[in-house]
């Protein structure tokens, strides 16, 4: 019994065997070639992006779409309404597509109709020859005297969305107005003259806008405001009394010193009154 109790313990000791082998933890490698080819997909595009012109990225892109056609209307089949509502001969500009179909309904028949209102093309023509009578008897009025000369220095014409703008302005020692005043002088008593027999061959009603340089803002009060709105009211007054019927006057405007003529607001270029025909009236 004593020789037992000195005897050395026994260890066991057991492994563990993981079968298979190969290498561990390797799912990092997959995400990287991922993500290196997406990378180099990416490069490869800007390249394609830089290097072509718009021609050849039209041929690659056609490249890469499905080269069998469904249908040629991008809304759907030839079922009952075709890709459309019952609505869309009302809503929707026809331009002729039904008749490629070999036995169009009813709805899809081309008609020739693009969406444009005739009645407003026949209007933006009329006008486009309105302006023309305009501008030509402005033109014309500049060689009749050495007045009308002196007073076509004095205009500007251009035709905007609104109608045909005659603009007259401010010159070096020729102003409209007594200085820092509402008071006109003879030149613009004679614009205003001339605007009334002018415009008296259209029936257009008209809008008188007034306009401003700017002024130092250390002045106390700045008179842009009162200025330009009194100088519009005064060529109304003096359209009015040269003939122009009053009832054709839609609107009297002062826009201060907002909307420059120039870059140099300072300028006395921007000091202008601008009559405009409206194109609401033909």
């Amino acid at each position: 019994m004593g020789s037992r109790d000195n005897a050395a313990p026994v260890l066991i000791k057991r492994k563990k065997v993981v079968a298979g082998g190969g290498h561990h933890g390797g799912a990092w490698k997959v995400a990287y070639a991922d993500f290196v080819t997406a990378m180099m997909a990416f490069f490869l595009l800007m390249w394609l992006l830089n290097a072509t012109t718009e021609k050849q990225r039209k041929g690659i892109a056609d490249f890469f779409s499905p080269t069998i056609p469904i249908n040629r209307i991008s809304g759907g089949g030839e079922g009952a309404f075709g890709g459309e509502s019952v609505f869309s001969e009302d809503q929707i500009a026809q331009t002729g597509t039904g008749a490629s179909a070999q036995h169009p309904t009813e709805e899809r028949q081309a008609r020739g109709e693009t969406g444009a209102d005739a009645s407003e093309e026949a209007e933006t023509a009329r006008f486009q020859e309105l302006v023309k009578t305009i501008e030509k008897a402005l033109m014309g009025v500049g060689g009749e005297s050495m007045v009308s000369n002196q007073l076509a220095r004095h205009i500007v014409t251009r035709v905007t969305d609104e109608g045909l703008i005659v603009e007259f302005f401010d010159l070096e020692n020729a102003p409209l107005f007594v200085a820092e005043t509402a008071e006109p002088t003879a030149l613009t008593h004679d614009l205003a003259a001339m605007v009334t027999r002018v415009f008296s061959l259209v029936q257009n009603e008209v809008a008188v806008n007034g306009h401003s340089r700017s002024y130092p803002e250390m002045l106390r009060e700045n008179p842009v405001w009162d200025l330009s709105t009194a100088r519009a009211q005064q060529m109304r007054q003096l359209l009015k009394a040269a003939g122009f019927p009053d009832g054709r006057i839609q609107r009297v405007t002062g826009y201060a010193d907002r909307k420059p003529a120039t870059e140099v607001s300072l300028s006395i270029r921007n000091n202008r009154l601008e009559i405009i025909l409206l194109r609401s009236r033909l």
